[in-house]
């Protein structure tokens, strides 16, 4: 029996709420391509975890808040407003994000599109 696509990534998305970045890394097929647009993409649990531990370093929790949710066979496209929460700030992100699933319910590839002077710019203090 194949893992519903939709239930997968809204299984993602909701772990990372809980900060534990193994659960989270779990999620990926070993050889899973995460593209975080306008950066380069990365290939491979490692070089994921790498990029997730640069952009939450410092912070104190992330939500992925999604707003809507669609798919096209294996393909979830979601829309949703990532939160980066400090005790100074929180800082939202509006982000599109695309997800490629397999048939076990893993991630294959993930590519996020957002704007990255809007997160910078929210990174100044004022």
């Amino acid at each position: 029996m194949s893992a519903d696509p939709t239930d997968v990534v809204t299984a993602f998305c909701a772990a990372w709420g809980d900060g534990d970045i193994e659960a989270i890394l779990a999620f990926f097929t070993t050889d899973a391509v995460y593209h975080n647009i306008p950066m380069a993409p990365v290939t491979g649990v490692d070089d994921i975890r790498g990029l997730i531990a640069g952009f939450t370093a410092g912070v104190d929790k992330i939500e992925f808040r999604v707003t809507h949710i669609a798919a096209n066979g294996n393909v979830v496209m979601t829309e949703r407003v990532d939160a980066f929460i400090t005790a100074a700030k929180t800082i939202e992100l509006p982000v599109m994000g695309v997800f490629e699933v397999t048939d076990d319910g893993k991630v294959a590839a993930w590519r996020d599109y957002f704007d990255l002077n809007q997160f910078m710019l929210q990174m100044t203090p004022s």
